[in-house]
């Protein structure tokens, strides 16, 4: 069994590190790079002669001090890189718009200051009252398609 370990092992750690990558593809968490570098050591290791034991330990060993020595600063700095700018319906909120059709109970409509026009209904922390067209509304929630809004001020603009 020892003799089989030692020439065909370098097909088993090939596959490994085949397999760790193409897990990786598919997660993108880095977690199996970590453990096919750790691989690859063994691989090395067992080219350079090690006993499958000690491949083994090299390979488990690397693949610890990846995971908690190198994976957290370096999901740290591709995290720095993102785009602080928010989007999607955070982008939304605090914007401010115009009515378009009165807002009262049942809801209206409102042209946001990005130019798009959203239904609408007052916030239930606001007094409910009828908000005529062109006063100024700020967007505090958005529910499903519907901005949440409060009157900004009683003169129209």
């Amino acid at each position: 069994m020892d003799a089989f370990v030692t020439d065909y092992g370098w097909i088993v750690w090939l596959v490994l590190i085949l397999l760790f990558v193409t897990i990786e593809m598919v997660t993108l968490e880095l977690t199996f790079l970590m453990i096919a570098l750790g691989s690859v050591g063994g691989l090395v290791s067992g080219l350079l002669g090690a006993p499958w034991w000690l491949e083994l330990l090299i390979a488990a060993a690397l693949s610890v001090v990846l995971l908690f020595g190198i994976k957290p600063p370096l999901l740290r700095a591709l995290k720095r890189g993102g785009d602080p700018s928010r989007s999607n319906v955070d982008a939304l909120l605090g914007i401010d718009g115009h009515v378009v059709r009165s807002l009262d109970t049942s809801g209206g409509q409102v042209r946001l200051s990005n130019g798009e026009t959203w239904t609408a209904r007052l916030s239930p922390v606001t007094e409910q009252r009828i908000v005529e067209p062109g006063e100024r509304v700020l967007v505090t929630a958005i529910e499903g398609a519907t901005a949440i809004v409060v009157p900004a001020e009683r003169n129209p603009q």
